[in-house]
């Protein structure tokens, strides 16, 4: 306190003078009309700049909350389609008794460990078994899939990613019926190759690639990439395509878990068969 006191009496001309330029300043623009509306006019002009900044630092935080809204309106987007696709299934076979009730649902999830520079490259997301996540549920984000659940614990789970070369995913050229295995060679984030695609099939460049829905862990129809060029396999019969991934594995935020409530069903009736 002392030490304050001294501080203040070795320095008292400043703070005598810094306040007769307060009181100046105040009777200045206090009796003078013409500096009172330049004073205010630039202290309106820098509080708009601070609720400006502020507000900026407010809706950046607030993204996180959009992005994951508008990642549950699109799962639920997605899962009306699904709905629709099954109902022109069902009236072209005849079925006019469909309960309009997709077999697919989904979680919402946030990534909070990613790796894109190893060959077998995981990743960690921030819901568990508790919250209905199971092994083999496929993942997706809003651009397309991500990869395959392989590991869950109560609160986490692991995903083996589409950047991982030990995952083979199904995936066909969209509008085709014919499909292919989407592999990763190991080399760029940024493409994978959808292997045995039968030479007949007939695709461009720039076409969408999509699930084929003849996994249990995707729908049909999810985006995978896009044609970016081909080449011939060792066996001439079949075509080797070279995809531009859609979704982006450096960039990895929210994703969605997707449930199928038939999976458990339809793997032991494989399981069975191929037994």
């Amino acid at each position: 306190m002392r030490n304050l006191i001294q501080f203040f009496v070795r320095n008292s001309p400043f703070f005598v003078f810094l306040l007769y330029g307060l009181i100046s300043l105040f009777l200045l623009i206090r009796f003078n009309s013409y500096h009172q509306s330049v004073f205010f006019s630039s202290a309106n002009s820098a509080i708009a700049e601070v609720y400006s900044v502020a507000g900026n630092v407010t809706s950046y935080f607030g993204l996180k909350q959009i992005n994951q809204d508008l990642l549950e309106r699109n799962g639920y987007l997605e899962k009306e389609i699904l709905v629709l696709k099954e109902q022109l299934r069902d009236q072209r076979s005849g079925d006019l008794m469909n309960d309009s009730i997709t077999k697919y649902d989904f979680i919402v999830a946030q990534v909070i460990n990613n790796s894109v520079t190893q060959l077998k490259n995981y990743i960690t997301l921030n819901k568990g078994s508790k919250e209905g996540v199971k092994v083999g549920m496929g993942v997706a984000d809003q651009n397309g899939i991500i990869g395959i659940v392989s590991v869950v614990s109560e609160h986490y789970s692991v995903v083996i990613s589409v950047l991982n070369t030990k995952l083979r995913i199904s995936a066909k050229v969209k509008g085709s019926d014919y499909f292919g295995s989407l592999v990763w060679d190991g080399h760029s984030s940024l493409y994978a190759t959808l292997e045995e695609l039968p030479r007949h099939v007939e695709f461009a460049k720039g076409d969408t690639i999509v699930t084929s829905g003849y996994s249990a862990a995707f729908p049909e129809g999810l985006p995978v990439g896009v044609i970016e060029g081909y080449s011939k396999q060792s066996n001439d019969n079949f075509y080797a395509l070279k995809i531009a991934l859609s979704a982006d594995f450096n960039r990895l935020n929210d994703v969605r878990v997707i449930i199928n409530k038939e999976q458990e069903e339809q793997l032991a009736l494989e399981k069975a068969a191929a037994n």
